[in-house]
């Protein structure tokens, strides 16, 4: 199914150039990892207090470090893998870095109203059971899968848009639950594919 992951390897070799700098300049890959996460954190620790302030101008600042974060998870794999850099501990760092840093930056959505509330609260939740569920595809046999339609990148995309409108003033009415709602929906089917997937790419069969 058609993600916006598909195009990683498109949007990886534009960020080469960058890369190689970074390599130069002594930056390692889970120096990446870390310094996004703590980005992430602190920036949806400043649009929780923006939410609650109504100050909802500053959810411009979500699409903009989406797009870059997404960059910087891209170059943190390309400095591990073509630099020799890839670890153990990179491994972690990446896997429970992201699912720290998308909870920081869906939550302040959930104190824009009692219904965005249960949503978001909700889409955490199916976006971690998909995450593992992508990560088991290891351990049955097969890649990391990133299966979607509503995968890591996608989520990235609705939810800086979401920032976008926020931020250029539009009221968080009944739209946005129903929004919020809708990303909750197609993770469902993102977490059968991730796993129909896993299975049946590491030898396995579905109905064991």
């Amino acid at each position: 199914m058609m993600t916006l992951h598909t195009l990683k390897p498109r949007f990886q070799s534009l960020l080469r150039p960058a890369v190689r700098a970074l390599h130069g300049a002594g930056v390692s890959a889970n120096q990446v990892t870390v310094s996004t996460c703590v980005v992430s954190v602190l920036l949806g620790a400043g649009l929780a207090v923006a939410a609650d302030a109504g100050q909802l101008q500053w959810f411009l600042l979500l699409p903009l470090w989406c797009l870059l974060r997404m960059a910087l998870n891209a170059i943190d794999g390309l400095l591990a893998r073509e630099f020799g850099q890839s670890s153990t501990l990179g491994a972690y760092l990446n896997e429970l870095s992201d699912l720290v840093a998308d909870a920081a930056l869906y939550l302040p959505f959930a104190l824009l109203s009692e219904a965005a509330s249960v949503a978001t609260l909700l889409v955490i939740f199916l976006s971690n059971l998909a995450e593992v569920a992508g990560l088991l595809g290891i351990v049955a046999g097969s890649d990391r899968r990133n299966d979607g339609p509503m995968g890591k990148s996608d989520r990235a995309l609705v939810f800086g848009l979401l920032g976008l409108l926020l931020g250029a003033g539009i009221a968080p009415g009944a739209w946005l639950p129903v929004v919020l709602t809708i990303v909750a929906l197609l993770l469902l089917p993102t977490i059968v594919n991730r796993v129909r997937h896993g299975i049946a790419q590491g030898g396995g069969h579905t109905d064991q």
